[in-house]
């Protein structure tokens, strides 16, 4: 029963939050300067006063603020987020059909960089004053001190430019089949560049955590027994050690989920990548609310999901929370 209940109040607190920032996307979304209808006048070379009014109409933009929310809550909650504005397409499919290129680009690059990140930081916890710990510590500083679109133009200059080995936009080759194991190995071939870029900053972080973390473990009373036991060294950093060392960095993975949602609108866009980050950036652009929002929306619930994921995880590394 207090499972139920601890889970039920986990629930009700994610959508109390999601609608928080549903409401809030719209303000501020509609606060920001600039008039869709314009936007699409502009694009279409120009449009009449009568079908601009016709529009906005249409659009319900000639309602005051509180009934366009009213409006768009109503529909969120049945599941609609829309027309787009310059598309003119079902801002759930438009979403549903860049989804696969993001989850993609995001959940290689957050593996990459968690894994990646932590063998290096339990590596050079075990000699801190080595000269691995030293090159650790001066890749993180580079990690943390570069910006995400930095080193991805700084990417594509060396390893598509100065050694042209790697494809430096989009997600398949021109001639692409779009199916088979070939199709298979040209996207993975397209997704080296945006997800190192990616996944650099993130493993500068997660390297330096999990090596601070490891140093506190190693020095804790528990560790000095399992050693005094006779255990093998392997066996006292591997199995007892790092487990306890990865409660920490379990919890930076699922809190900055929503930065590298936000450090992919960065890549995509420099890559050309056609996932949910490029579209976002060019529903801005073109004042298209409804897709802009939908984007939001979705982003919104990953991040909440994932919180959610991680206190799972939580309770699976750490038997002291089974026991509670």
């Amino acid at each position: 029963m207090g499972t139920l209940r601890y889970a039920a109040s986990r629930l009700l607190q994610a959508l109390g939050l999601v609608l928080a920032v549903v409401v809030l996307n719209f303000v501020l979304v509609h606060a920001a300067p600039g008039d869709p209808v314009e936007t699409i006048a502009g694009a279409s070379g120009g449009m009449s006063p009568e079908l601009m009014a016709q529009l906005r109409t249409q659009y319900g933009l000639d309602e005051p603020l509180p009934v366009q929310l009213g409006v768009y809550l109503g529909k969120v909650a049945q599941g609609d987020l829309g027309y787009s504005y310059f598309f003119n397409l079902p801002v759930t499919s438009m979403i549903a059909e860049r989804v696969p290129a993001t989850l993609l680009l995001v959940l290689s690059s957050v593996l990459l960089a968690f894994f990646a990140g932590t063998a290096l930081g339990v590596l050079s916890s075990r000699k801190p004053n080595g000269w691995l710990s030293q090159f650790i510590t001066v890749l993180s500083l580079v990690g943390f001190a570069a910006p995400v679109f930095w080193l991805g133009i700084m990417l594509v200059i060396l390893l598509a430019s100065v050694f042209p080995i790697l494809p430096v936009a989009g997600m398949r080759s021109i001639d692409s089949t779009g199916g088979g194991l070939k199709d298979v190995l040209d996207v993975a071939h397209h997704l080296v560049l945006p997800t190192l870029t990616l996944s650099l900053v993130y493993l500068a972080q997660y390297s330096r955590l999990a090596r601070s973390s490891m140093l506190d473990v190693l020095g804790s009373d528990f560790i000095r027994t399992a050693r005094a036991k006779g255990l093998a060294d392997r066996v006292v950093l591997y199995k007892h050690a790092l487990r306890n060392a990865l409660l920490p960095v379990v919890t930076v993975l699922g809190l900055q989920f929503g930065n590298v949602l936000a450090g992919a609108i960065l890549v995509e866009t420099v890559f050309n990548w056609p996932g949910l980050g490029r579209l976002a950036f060019e529903s801005v652009l073109r004042r298209d609310y409804p897709t802009i929002l939908g984007v939001l929306l979705f982003s919104s619930v990953v991040v909440v999901v994932m919180n959610q994921l991680t206190d799972l995880c939580y309770r699976f590394i750490d038997p002291r929370i089974k026991a509670s």
